[in-house]
């Protein structure tokens, strides 16, 4: 690369050239200003990073000896919870308190609804994402298997009038549910218009009647006497019923209902990280300027379809008339959040006296500046509408590390002129160390903390990994029903509510990871809500429309309220380790279906990341089910396998022979993709498929059993061909 010399950094000309001309300007801030605060930043903060980083090594080591030596005891839960509070591992939780975060937006605080996380480094995605603030519910209900397609409800190419008339009886008992009428119901309606500045409808036989509750009428947009659209509120949530002569669906409705929109996709996090392929200077200067497009509102997408130019933009705000006759606006977007990189990652973008430097430290400084466009409002579109920007940090262990972010966020705000605490922490509770420490890890930021979530997949991958020495690890299904996972659960909650989230921050749940499957999505998705999280992740704006109808039908708040009293769940169930039983012996069919199930998913995942620089889409499994995967799921199939032949239930031959077998289908589910290079042709000089057997072969020596190391190696190998 060529670099550009600042003080003590060597800085890529593309990420200097970004930074000069489209990202410094408009916002008060002078070139060399940015380039000298981040070399302070780094020389000052990346000293402590190496010392965080190898403290979770020398912990790791320690946790290794103490299971090798007890190896042939069986296990003593105290004494395991003494030990690892003996060597620092577990800390003290510290006297009760309160977050005091403030100047946060209601999308955070206040309004229960989805969350999407979308791949930064994919416009297309991100627009997407970003203009699922409002989905159709009639698109949406037609276009999934939440509507069966029995008795001639078949989703077939041409429009099924018979499955139209179920989406439409379906959406009126949505109403009815939660916008219910003093009498009567929305299925007999004929009119709806504005009477009084209230809502009013007519049924056929000309009488009339308003909401059971009127203030859930929030404006209108046409004329009183004839509506374009209606808009309601319930659960901080909004409602569009939009009139007209509609295509399809609402034809032939008799109250000229051609469609009714929710607020479905209230926030969504905008990803560097997991969900991305992003290893080198060209790559890491397109997630910037994606984000940056973001904060601007200048993001464009341009498409050519049937020979026409289209332009894919952002979506304005909705302006309706209030029942007051003032003006009424609402968001027309998600409230953006960033997920900047790990503290494990480091970069080449910028040197540091001829070393790199952590990547986060770089995604803190960039994103903050280009979010500083949207406080400044320098954009007509915006974000947030307090002044803050919500920065969400993966892979944290402990508090010391939280702390660490806590410090880089100040000097941040210092170096870019924010007021102190406008860069707002998101704490992915993702690592075994922040779960059993979590109390102590909200204290350490506590007055800019926004956001606390657990993920089943990074999760489980770190419990591997940290107790790799223990014994072999139960089957991955198996993992699901675990004492820790669903201690884990509670407690991620529980701890939020007791530091004062509720009405402050979101405690949110993990994915929803097979888009094709939203029935069974509606049927069990509302499960999270019942344990107290205010959003969860879905992985599609219809999976997001969707998942809104539950955040509808249980009121999370008054939730939240109630397992406040709920019994703290102890520490000790989450350092549970889910090992299996020494006298438990495994058939031969049940290694070989476990060792295929963990060896396809891998190679299906990275033939696409290392292959093809995609860190996020839906990938088949060993079953053809479509599956949202990204670097989570890879860190617990390529852990769990490394478990399983450190301690002899596989060999590196069996290991080497299932991914070979499974090469071969993964090679075939991906048959109809042209960019696609196959890896069962050549083994040896497919570099995807090396990069499957790295992550295993590897699996003990990547730090916390990380993926990324072998990932970005193996892509810039790719890259170079």
């Amino acid at each position: 690369m060529n670099y550009k010399k600042a003080g003590d950094l060597d800085i890529a000309e593309d990420l200097y050239n970004l930074i000069a001309t489209e990202v410094i300007p408009e916002t008060g801030v002078e070139v060399n200003d940015f380039w000298s605060s981040l070399e302070k930043i780094v020389s000052e903060l990346q000293p402590r990073n190496t010392e965080l980083l190898a403290k979770r090594d020398q912990l790791q080591k320690q946790i290794d000896e103490w299971h090798i030596t007890n190896r042939n005891e069986k296990h003593d839960p105290e004494a395991y919870k003494k030990f690892l509070q003996e060597i620092g591992y577990l800390v003290p939780e510290g006297e009760s308190f309160s977050i005091s975060t403030s100047n946060v937006d209601l999308e955070i605080a206040k309004v229960a609804g989805p969350q999407l996380v979308v791949p930064l480094d994919n416009a297309r995605y991100v627009l997407n994402a970003v203009n699922a603030r409002w989905g159709s519910i009639y698109d949406a209900f037609y276009s999934t298997d939440t509507i069966s397609e029995a008795n001639g409800c078949r989703n077939i190419n041409k429009y099924n009038p018979i499955r139209g008339e179920r989406v439409i009886v379906r959406a009126r008992h949505l109403l009815d549910r939660h916008f219910a009428l003093e009498r009567d119901t929305h299925k007999h309606v004929t009119k709806y218009f504005i009477n009084n500045n209230q809502l009013t409808v007519k049924f056929g036989d000309g009488s009339e009647t308003t909401l059971l509750k009127p203030q859930q009428f929030i404006g209108y947009t046409g004329e009183p006497d004839n509506p374009d659209a209606v808009l309601l509120c319930h659960h901080n949530l909004h409602l569009e019923i939009k009139f007209g002569d509609g295509y399809f669906i609402g034809r032939r409705d008799h109250a000229k209902i051609y469609d009714i929109s929710l607020e479905s996709a209230v926030t969504t996090i905008m990803d560097c990280e997991d969900s991305v392929a992003s290893v080198d200077t060209e790559d890491k200067v397109q997630v910037y300027k994606n984000w940056l497009g973001l904060m601007k509102g200048t993001l464009v997408r341009t498409i050519v379809k049937d020979d026409e130019t289209i332009e894919r933009t952002m979506e304005p705000d909705r302006k309706y008339i209030g029942t007051d006759g003032k003006e009424v606006t609402l968001h027309g977007r998600s409230l953006a959040l960033v997920r900047n990189v790990g503290m494990h990652l480091n970069t080449d973008a910028v040197l540091y006296k001829g070393e790199e430097i952590p990547e986060t430290m770089l995604d803190a400084m960039v994103t903050a500046l280009s979010a500083k466009h949207d406080l400044l409002g320098n954009s007509k579109l915006r974000n947030s509408r307090t002044g803050s920007v919500y920065i969400v940090k993966p892979k944290m262990h402990g508090p010391e590390e939280v702390a660490l972010a806590n410090d880089l966020f100040e000097r941040v705000e210092d170096a870019l002129g924010f007021e102190r605490n406008s860069l707002k922490l998101g704490i992915m509770d993702e690592e075994r160390r922040t779960s059993v420490n979590l109390k102590a890890c909200i204290n350490a930021a506590k007055d800019r903390l926004v956001f606390i979530n657990t993920g089943f997949l990074d999760r489980t991958g770190d419990d591997i990994h940290t107790n790799m020495e223990a014994g072999p690890i139960i089957p991955k299904a198996e993992i699901k029903q675990a004492k820790w996972l669903t201690a884990y659960e509670e407690s991620n909650v529980q701890v939020g509510l007791s530091c004062g989230l509720e009405g402050k921050a979101q405690i949110g749940k993990g994915m929803w990871a097979m888009p094709e499957e939203m029935g069974n999505m509606m049927r069990t998705k509302i499960q999270h809500l019942k344990a107290g999280a205010n959003t969860s992740w879905v992985p599609s704006p219809v999976a997001a429309t969707l998942h809104a109808i539950h955040y509808h039908k249980l009121n999370v708040h008054s939730r939240q309220h109630a397992l406040m009293k709920a019994k703290q769940v102890p520490v000790d169930e989450i350092l549970d380790i889910p090992v299996m039983n020494k006298d438990r012996q495994l058939t031969a069919i049940e290694i070989r279906h476990e060792l295929e199930n963990n060896a396809q998913g891998i190679l299906g995942y990275v033939s696409r990341w290392v292959g093809q620089g995609v860190g996020c889409s839906k990938v088949p499994d060993i079953n053809d089910v479509a599956l949202m995967e990204d670097c989570a799921t890879l860190r617990i199939s390529s852990q769990h396998i490394a478990n399983w032949l450190h301690h002899k239930i596989v060999t590196r031959e069996d290991v080497r022979s299932a991914m070979e077998r499974m090469a071969v289908i993964v090679d075939r589910q991906n048959r109809d993709d042209k960019e696609y290079k196959q890896m069962s042709v050549d083994f040896e000089n497919s570099i995807p498929f090396q990069a499957a057997l790295d992550l295993v072969f590897e699996g003990l020596e990547q730090a916390n059993g990380y993926t990324e190391f072998v990932l970005y190696k193996r892509r810039r190998e790719q890259k170079n061909i």
